[in-house]
């Protein structure tokens, strides 16, 4: 492995030619992830439930003269087995395969006491960030396994990894997304399918705001400062590094 993922010096060409699938691609992470991507040379497909967040996306990454991005508006709360599949068919059709998928949308919900937590808003964060990602990416594994190198990024967080007081379904379901992640990188082992974690920790982002209310945003790290560690897991420099979970700060 880089001796240090979060400092990788990003490059323009670290992910010429290869076909990026983002997950909350509108906001956030994601949205800074996909316009580095792009300029790393990436054909990104911007994934979010917002049309008009991943259009003001799309522009961005246009206006930079970088390669032309796709959309795909899907709300993960919502979609079937038949909608990912037929995404899966769309890709493989105009793209011929997938180089990497960041799976980084997630539902936060509302923090609250263990005896508060409302069924309907438990069921929800587990559709979003856990049956969702699962059958999208079983559903992305044929075009993925046609790349020469593909490379599966899940995000968890501190909670995912030991659950916090209050964080109920979200940090319950992050735990999930790192088992998810430690059984297909066991199963995929050897082949030209990575998987790995990250773990983006504290990050300026709306849902952090959501979740601290009165912290100083300006002392947090901009989603910016963790790209290094999200390029060098799409890159073919972390070949061979698989079942890993990062920390990108």
């Amino acid at each position: 492995m880089h001796n240090d993922p979060k400092n990788y010096v990003i490059q323009e060409g670290s992910l010429a030619n290869k076909i990026i699938l983002v997950t909350g691609a509108g906001d956030g992470i994601g949205r800074e992830a996909a316009k580095t991507f792009a300029a790393c040379g990436a054909t990104v497909i911007l994934l979010g439930r917002t049309v008009k967040k991943l259009e003001a996306v799309y522009d961005e990454i246009i206006a930079a003269g970088h390669p032309e991005p796709a959309i795909v508006p899907l709300d993960m709360k919502g979609a079937t087995k038949s909608h990912y599949q037929g995404m899966a068919a769309t890709i493989i059709e105009q793209f011929g395969r997938l180089d990497g998928i960041l799976q980084n949308a997630s539902l936060l919900g509302v923090l609250s006491p263990f005896e508060h937590i409302d069924l309907d808003s438990w069921n929800d964060i587990m559709q979003v960030n856990v049956t969702a990602q699962f059958m999208m990416t079983q559903a992305l594994m044929p075009a993925l396994k046609k790349a020469p190198n593909a490379s599966i990024i899940f995000t968890s967080s501190g909670v995912g990894r030991q659950g916090r007081a209050f964080w109920g379904p979200y940090a319950v379901s992050k735990f999930a997304t790192e088992g998810l992640a430690q059984v297909m990188a066991d199963e995929y082992d050897g082949t030209n399918v990575r998987v790995n974690v990250i773990n983006p920790g504290a990050t300026r982002t709306t849902m952090r705001s959501k979740a601290y209310p009165a912290e100083d945003p300006n002392k947090l790290k901009t989603p910016a400062d963790l790209m290094p560690t999200y390029v060098y897991l799409m890159s073919d420099d972390s070949i061979g590094i698989t079942n890993q979970s990062l920390n990108a700060q």
